[in-house]
C-alpha cells in the first residue's frame, strides 16, 4: 500500500540544505568545516530592526495580523517600489508572505493548472522547479551556460513559448551564477514576450540590493512597463538587510493575483509573524546603511575568489555581479581528480577537504558548483588553499 502522496514523490529534497545538513553532522562529531554552501549574509541583523522588534513584543504587537500583511508594511512596501524602482502599486496589489520562496509557492498555486507550462532558465535557483510541479505544471528548463553568461536569450525564450506557456521566471541578480540582465538584455526580452499576452512573469529581485559595477538595478517591469499588468515582482529582506531567519517576503503585482496568492496563504500559514513585520517595517523605512557595509565586503570577496580559483586548474570562474555567490565551471578538476561529476566532487570537497559547496546539478547546471561568498575572507582563503593543493 502507497502511504504518501504522488505529489510528494515528483519533489526533491532541497540540495543546499542537504549540503548543510550533512556540514553540520560533520561539526557535531567535532570535524572543522569550512562552509562555502549557505545562501545568506554573515552580518547580523543591523541594531536598529532588532530594536524595531524588541519593541513591538514589549508593545504587544503578538497576535494575529492581516493574512497579506500589517497595513504599515504594506504602505512602506508601496513606498518603497515608488523611491527605489519609479513603480506605483495599491494596497491590493501588494502582499507579505512568510518568507520570498511563499511569495513564489502562493503564485504557482493561484496561477498554475495541470498542462501549464513554465519556463525556468536554468541555472536556476533549486526551488522553482519542484514548486510548479506541486502545482501539477510543468517546468520547461531552459539551458544557458558561461559563454553567454548564463542568461536566457531573446531567441531562446521565443523557442521555449507554445501555446501551453504559462509563466516565464527571471532572477537578477542571479542565485546560483550572480549574473545580472542589463537593460538592453531585459528590453530583448520583454519584445519578445509583448507577443504573447497569455504569458505571465514573476521576476525574482530578492537580491536587488547586492550588486556591483555602474548601472543601477533595473527589473524586466522597469525596463518595460507595458508589462506591469502580468508581472508578479518577488522581493523581500532576507538577503539586502540580513534577516534570512525573520522569513518576510513580499510580492507585488495585478491586483487579481495577488488576491488569488492571498487566499492561498490564508488557507496556509495565514499571516506572516507579527514580530517579523514590525522588523521589516524597520528595515524598509530605516538606516540603509547596512546594505554598503555588505556589498563592500561581498564585492571585495568576488573578488578575491574568482582571481584564487581561475588559478586552480581545471577550474573557470566567471566573475560576477551580484549576489554572493561564484559559479565556476569545474569540469576539468573532476576529470583530473577521476571522479564522476559535480555532484561527486562535492562530496569528496566535504568528506576528504571538509568543505562544503553545492553541487551544478541542483541548479540545473552539471559541471560546475556554487561557491557562496557569504563567509569570512579567512574561510574563503581556507578554503581555496585545500583546492589549490589538489
Amino acid at each position: 500500500m502507497t502511504i504518501l502522496s504522488d505529489r510528494v514523490g515528483k519533489v526533491k529534497p532541497s540540495a543546499t540544505l542537504a549540503i548543510t545538513a550533512k556540514a553540520n553532522e560533520l561539526k557535531a562529531k567535532g570535524i572543522q568545516i569550512v562552509s562555502m554552501g549557505s545562501g545568506e549574509p554573515d552580518f547580523d541583523t543591523p541594531k536598529n530592526v532588532q530594536q524595531a522588534a524588541v519593541e513591538a513584543i514589549h508593545n504587544g504587537q503578538t497576535r494575529y495580523t492581516a493574512v497579506d500583511g500589517t497595513p504599515e508594511l504594506k504602505q512602506a512596501i508601496i513606498d518603497k517600489f515608488k523611491r527605489e524602482n519609479n513603480l506605483k502599486y495599491s494596497a491590493t496589489e501588494v502582499m507579505v508572505s512568510s518568507g520570498g520562496k511563499q511569495v513564489f509557492y502562493n503564485l504557482c498555486q493561484a496561477l498554475l493548472n495541470k498542462g501549464d507550462e513554465v519556463i525556468i532558465p536554468s541555472p536556476y535557483w533549486v526551488s522553482y522547479p519542484d514548486m510548479v510541479i506541486l502545482a501539477d505544471a510543468t517546468p520547461v528548463i531552459v539551458e544557458t551556460g558561461l559563454e553567454q553568461d548564463f542568461k536566457i536569450t531573446p531567441e531562446q525564450l521565443e523557442a521555449s513559448i507554445t501555446k501551453n506557456t504559462k509563466l516565464f521566471v527571471i532572477n537578477s541578480p542571479s542565485n546560483p551564477t550572480g549574473a545580472v540582465y542589463s537593460q538592453a538584455e531585459l528590453q530583448a526580452l520583454a519584445n519578445v514576450l509583448k507577443n504573447y499576452p497569455q504569458v505571465f512573469i514573476i521576476t525574482d529581485d530578492i537580491y536587488e540590493h547586492i550588486r556591483w559595477g555602474e548601472n543601477d538595478f533595473i527589473n524586466i517591469v522597469m525596463a518595460d512597463t507595458s508589462l506591469k499588468e502580468r508581472t508578479i515582482i518577488l522581493n523581500g529582506v532576507s538577503k539586502g538587510y540580513a534577516m534570512t531567519g525573520w522569513r518576510i517576503g513580499y510580492g507585488a503585482g495585478p491586483e487579481i493575483i495577488i488576491k488569488a496568492m492571498k487566499k492561498i496563504q490564508g488557507q496556509s500559514t495565514s499571516n506572516p509573524c507579527s514580530i517579523a513585520q514590525a522588523a521589516a517595517l524597520e528595515a524598509l523605512n530605516g538606516d540603509q546603511s547596512i546594505i554598503t557595509t555588505m556589498v563592500t565586503a561581498f564585492e571585495d570577496r568576488h573578488e578575491f575568489i574568482v582571481n584564487a580559483l581561475n588559478a586552480i586548474d581545471g577550474v573557470e570562474c566567471p566573475k560576477s555581479q551580484g549576489a554572493f555567490y561564484s559559479f565556476p565551471r569545474v569540469e576539468g578538476l573532476i576529470k583530473r581528480l577521476g571522479l564522476k561529476d559535480d555532484v561527486e566532487l562535492s562530496t569528496y570537497c566535504l568528506e576528504e577537504l571538509n568543505i562544503a559547496l553545492v553541487p551544478g546539478s541542483a541548479f540545473g547546471a552539471s559541471g560546475y558548483v556554487r561557491f557562496s561568498f557569504a563567509t569570512s575572507m579567512d574561510n574563503i582563503k581556507l578554503a581555496v588553499e585545500k583546492l589549490s593543493n589538489l
